[in-house]
């Protein structure tokens, strides 16, 4: 199978100042066309580590893109280093991209100086692939197999390094031409994944529920754990090549065998999220939810409106900080307060059946609790959370600890008040 690597250029990145999304963009594509990505590698902005690592991912993989470091300045130095690294023995103008670097100047009211025209210049071993979107080019090193590298490496197979601008627009326009080449150059085949999300279990509990199940998977067949606080463990079955229609049946056949195992913990078997999924259930069933949130802080509000077109089924919510918030809007009585607290079952089904005759929505989520590091008390410790479902049938309240510092607190809290909330679309608990 091919393989790749992706690599970053820059400190920018390793000490933190920005966060690197080409990799996981680029990782995306290159799976879509079979080709499979070993490593993903932040290097900093040092002549011999670039020339060295890089040498390194195209001994191992028939791959290489790279990211970053191609601009005017003088800290951008990939350009150079590609240039040592495929042994250059000169360097040209490329008409196209220089064309292109007149485009923006001028686009711009920007006079061309020499440190713009330079970014059309490069090393005589590659091929430009002409960056429409800005003015570094892009660059493709075509090496073939028992190629010795300006290193002294000697490659055992043929191998294409691609470097491309680190701006993730630029960059993300680059790879259609990328793929493209690629497809010519390489022999491409699928890779098949299969996707069920999970909640309500931790991911060491589910390997032990399902250990002998995986342990029995067929030996092409690859399981992976990807546990989430806001989506739960997500469970990637994949295969790499073979003919589609046979190992989709192949696939399918193993999650048959799956969800008997833990169909309690599954809430969808594609790759999406509890707003996601909530959102189909209530566009199917022409229902409407609200949220009413004290502890979570409008966490709820924030994961449902993340969603395109979630104004069809998501009416509104009511951040309910404090009691009186909780009193005169949501119309929680002052004595439930007063002999049971705000963090009660009784407080929270009357903020969720506050919200939802105020919205008029099918459907109400509400939470109240401690999410510290503060406020904790012995009888209601930080974690302690409770949450509520409101529906025109009743009331379902839940209590639930948690353990973990105050960020981490609400989004679980957040996450499951959204799983209780499915649970009971689907009618897999019922509020009588």
């Amino acid at each position: 199978m091919t393989t790749a690597s992706i690599c970053t250029i820059g400190d920018e990145i390793l000490i933190g100042q920005i966060v690197d999304t080409n990799s996981s963009k680029i990782s995306r594509q290159l799976n879509s066309i079979g080709i499979r990505v070993t490593r993903m590698v932040s290097i900093g902005d040092d002549h011999d580590e670039i020339i060295s690592n890089l040498a390194n991912e195209l001994r191992c993989n028939n791959i290489v893109i790279v990211t970053g470091g191609l601009g005017p300045t003088k800290d951008d130095i990939t350009k150079a280093a590609l240039a040592e690294l495929s042994c250059a023995k000169g360097w040209h103008e490329d008409a196209g991209q220089l064309e292109m670097v007149r485009h923006f100047l001028s686009s711009r009211g920007l006079e061309m100086l020499d440190i713009n025209r330079a970014q059309a210049y490069v090393p005589d071993t590659c091929k430009v692939i002409v960056n429409r979107k800005g003015t570094a080019a892009n660059m493709a090193f075509h090496f073939g197999e028992a190629t010795v590298l300006g290193n002294g490496t000697q490659l055992p197979h043929k191998a294409v390094l691609y470097s491309l601008p680190g701006v993730p627009y630029e960059c993300e326009a680059a790879m259609p031409d990328v793929l493209e080449d690629i497809k010519q150059n390489f022999e491409t085949s699928d890779i098949f994944h299969r996707t069920i999300m999970t909640y309500g279990i931790a991911e060491s509990a589910l390997s032990k529920k399902i250990e002998d199940w995986e342990d029995s998977l067929p030996a092409d067949m690859h399981l992976a754990y990807l546990p989430n606080l806001l989506t739960g463990v997500r469970l990637r079955l994949s295969i790499y090549g073979g003919v589609r229609e046979e190992q989709e049946k192949r696939i399918e056949a193993e999650l048959a065998k799956l969800r008997g195992l833990i169909s309690e913990y599954i809430y969808s078997d594609q790759d999406d999220t509890l707003p996601q999924t909530i959102g189909r259930l209530l566009k199917a069933q022409g229902k409407k939810m609200s949220a009413a949130e004290s502890c979570t802080g409008g966490t709820i509000s924030k994961l449902m409106t993340a969603t395109p077109g979630c104004s069809e089924y998501y009416w509104g919510s009511v951040t309910s900080y404090d009691n009186y918030v909780k009193i005169h809007v949501l119309g929680v009585p002052e004595e439930i307060i007063r002999e049971h607290g705000a963090v009660s079952s009784e407080c929270v089904a009357k903020m969720a059946e506050g919200v939802r005759r105020i919205t008029g929505t099918d459907y109400a989520v509400a939470t109240s609790g401690i999410a510290g590091p503060g406020g904790g008390t012995p009888d209601k410790p930080v974690g302690t959370v409770w949450m509520a479902v409101a529906t025109e049938e009743g009331t379902l309240t839940r209590l639930f600890h948690y353990s973990n510092d105050r960020e981490r607190n609400i989004e679980r809290a957040a996450a499951t008040a959204l799983n209780l909330l499915r649970q009971v679309i689907c009618g897999e608990i019922s509020v009588k």
